[in-house]
Order: C-alpha cells, then sequence, then structure tokens
C-alpha cells in the first residue's frame, strides 16, 4: 500500500515535469548507481521543487540556514550561479562573494547580530577541528571566526558545486596518472576532484577511496553526497590523523585510486610518496599560484620530486654555463602531471619532472594551455612555452 502511494505521489511530480522538458529531473540521471528507489523519489520531489538551474547545488539548503532577508536577496538574484560564498562577521555587513567579481557585494545596509549567528549555528552540523562544519546531504561548507573565548563571531558559508569542468581534464584520466591541482583558494578545486570520483568510479570502473577529511569532498553526514558516484569515502576524525587515513586506506580497501584534498604537512607530502611508489593512482590538490611556488616550498615540494642542492664538475659546469652549485630534482616525481587552475576556465598543465627540470635550469617549460571558449567548447594548445 505505502510503495503504491508512494509511487502515485512521484508520478504526479514528476509526469509535469517531464511534460514541460524540466532540466532539473533529468540531472539525476547522471548519478542512477548510488540511489536507492526511495532515495531517488527524495531526490526528485527535492529537486524538481526548486525547478531552476542552481538545482544541482542545493543552493535553497545554503541559504535556508540564513537570515530572512539575506534569504530572500539571494534567491532573487539571478546570478546565483556564480556565487562562491556569504560572509558574516558580527558587527560587519554581510557580504556576499561572486565568481570573476573582484570585490564584494554587500546584502543590507545593517549589521550581522550575534542572535543571527546563532540562529545559523543551530541549522548546521558541528564544527571539527578545522573549524569547518556542513549541511547534511549538502556539499556546503561552513567555517568560524572564534574570538580569545572561543566563541564563533564570525562565519564563511562557502558553496559546494556538485558539478566540476571534468572537460578540461577528461582526457587526462586514461592514462591512468597521478594528478596534482595547485590554485589558490576558492579557484575551484576541490569541485573538480569530487568530479573526477565519480568519473574514475563510475565511468572507468576503479576502485576510488576519498580521504575526506573535512567532509568537503563528499558532503556532512555519513551518507555521502552522489556527486561522488561509487566512490567510497573515509572520514577523519581530526585533520592532524589525515596522513595516517590515508596510509589506512591502502592498507585496507584495496583502492586503485585515493583522492585527497589540501595537501599542506610534511606528514601528507611524505604518505603521497608511500602511496605513490605502491602503485596507486593519487588525485590531489594544494594551495599554490603555480608550480614555481610548490618548488619554493620546503614543506610541499617533495610532490614534485624534491630540491637539492648539487656540486657540479667543472666540465659539466662550463657545458651548462652556470655555476658549480645548483638546484636539481632530487626524485622521482609522485604525481607525473600537475594542473595549475589559474581561472575557472584557464588551466596549465604540466609533465612535472620536465617542467620541473627546466624551471631549476633557468629555462621556460614547455606546457599544455587549456581554455574554454564562451561556447563552452575546451581548446588545448599543445607543448608550447609558458609565458
Amino acid at each position: 500500500m505505502r510503495s503504491s502511494l508512494l509511487m502515485s505521489v512521484v508520478t504526479s511530480v514528476i509526469t509535469p515535469a517531464i511534460k514541460s522538458k524540466s532540466c532539473c529531473f533529468m540531472s539525476l540521471l547522471h548519478y542512477p548507481p548510488l540511489m536507492t528507489a526511495s532515495y531517488r523519489c527524495f531526490r526528485a520531489r527535492s529537486r524538481l521543487s526548486c525547478c531552476n538551474s542552481h538545482a544541482d547545488d542545493d543552493m535553497r539548503a545554503l541559504f535556508q540556514i540564513l537570515p530572512c532577508d539575506l534569504r530572500d536577496t539571494l534567491l532573487c538574484d539571478p546570478s546565483q550561479d556564480q556565487l562562491v560564498e556569504v560572509i558574516l562577521d558580527l558587527g560587519c555587513l554581510p557580504q556576499a562573494h561572486y565568481i570573476n567579481d573582484s570585490g564584494r557585494r554587500y546584502l543590507r545596509d545593517t549589521e550581522v547580530s550575534m542572535e543571527e549567528i546563532q540562529c545559523v549555528l543551530k541549522e548546521i552540523g558541528q564544527f571539527g577541528g578545522d573549524n569547518r562544519a556542513g549541511i547534511e546531504g549538502t556539499l556546503h561548507r561552513i567555517s568560524a571566526i572564534r574570538n580569545r573565548k572561543g566563541e564563533v563571531i564570525g562565519l564563511t558559508c562557502r558553496v559546494g558545486r556538485a558539478r566540476g569542468q571534468i572537460d578540461m581534464v577528461r582526457d587526462l584520466l586514461d592514462f591512468g596518472e597521478s594528478i596534482l591541482f595547485v590554485g589558490r583558494p576558492g579557484v575551484g578545486k576541490t569541485t573538480v576532484v569530487r568530479e573526477i570520483s565519480r568519473v574514475l568510479s563510475d565511468e572507468l570502473h576503479k576502485r576510488v577511496v576519498i580521504v575526506d577529511t573535512s567532509n568537503e569532498i563528499g558532503g556532512d553526514g555519513d551518507i555521502p553526497h552522489p556527486a561522488i558516484g561509487g566512490a567510497r569515502r573515509l572520514q577523519v576524525l581530526d585533520p592532524s590523523m589525515q596522513h595516517q587515513v590515508m596510509i589506512e586506506a591502502v592498507e585496507n580497501h584495496m583502492p586503485e585510486v585515493i583522492i585527497i584534498d589540501e595537501i599542506s604537512t610534511e606528514s601528507e607530502v611524505h604518505a603521497c610518496r608511500t602511496i605513490a611508489e605502491r602503485g596507486v593512482m593519487l588525485i590531489g590538490t594544494a594551495h599554490g599560484e603555480q608550480l614555481e611556488n610548490i618548488i619554493k616550498n620546503p614543506t610541499l615540494s617533495d610532490l614534485i620530486g624534491g630540491v637539492v642542492i648539487v656540486t657540479l664538475s667543472d666540465q659539466e659546469a662550463r657545458i651548462r654555463n652556470s655555476s658549480k652549485s645548483v638546484l636539481e630534482r632530487k626524485a622521482p616525481a609522485p604525481f607525473p602531471f600537475l594542473i595549475e587552475i589559474n581561472e575557472r576556465d584557464y588551466w596549465i598543465v604540466h609533465r612535472t619532472e620536465r617542467s620541473v627540470d627546466a624551471l631549476l635550469r633557468g629555462k621556460k617549460p614547455l606546457v599544455e594551455v587549456r581554455r574554454r571558449t564562451p561556447q563552452l567548447q575546451v581548446v588545448i594548445e599543445r607543448w608550447r612555452t609558458k609565458a
């Protein structure tokens, strides 16, 4: 009886959407393997209720935790698909930051109160050791700013996107080689690796394990978001344990691919090297503008093979026309590909070892430039000298 009633409700909701050629329901077909029948029905109803082009990102769930006037302002904003984050700081005007927008937009002319911050805190999950929380069932991230007493006095509400720009890198996945994404915060690295996890698990049928330190890739809660496809997710009790969970993933779960976001400590770098030597494909991200930043970073330089000072013979120094003490790469790079995400539609692809060797010798490396045109076509300029 309950089953027939549920089917009748779903049919009544979905049929009009199909007749009107709504795109909201069709987007669900992108993740069929992960959803049970009841969960699929729930997602269909919730996304059809939004019935807009932003449904995949669960934008309404993020807006729902905000003060009512801010919620109404954002819901009526035609550029909400470009929204990056909403900032609520005690005693300051609430702000919104958008993609390709150099400044921040103020959402009203009155300051944020402590009562409003407390109301937001009641609607989200618990903060972890990295001062990050989420909204269960979504990909959105809320980060806290605390005072000296430990009280939350500021919130950064970051939009989590379900779809990445996988077409910019889809061909590289067929090589089965590890890839490191480098870019400044907010440029879209996490969204890309989330979509890569789905493609590797669902389309290329790899055993994929995500080490999800802040629940940022798979979303908040114990059930991961459908955006990661059939990939499995290991949550991390404390950020300081991320490297341990990376090794645990290899030893206990037999992955072909491990995905790790925000590699930042020496122990995590060492874990990456260990995993790469065991024949496991790695997809990782690190903060930095370009490859040169990773070379100069003493903590992260081992991700590209490391840098060591070498003393050359007199003859070799004359051949190279250099001093006798030079910098050289000391080991194979655990990530054969390194991709600089300069902008969301402009990427630079390095063959890591060749580019590092060229840079250490004072030469410009040969790279691939990948960009997306206004017509959404990906244009690849192969192996040209980096500007």
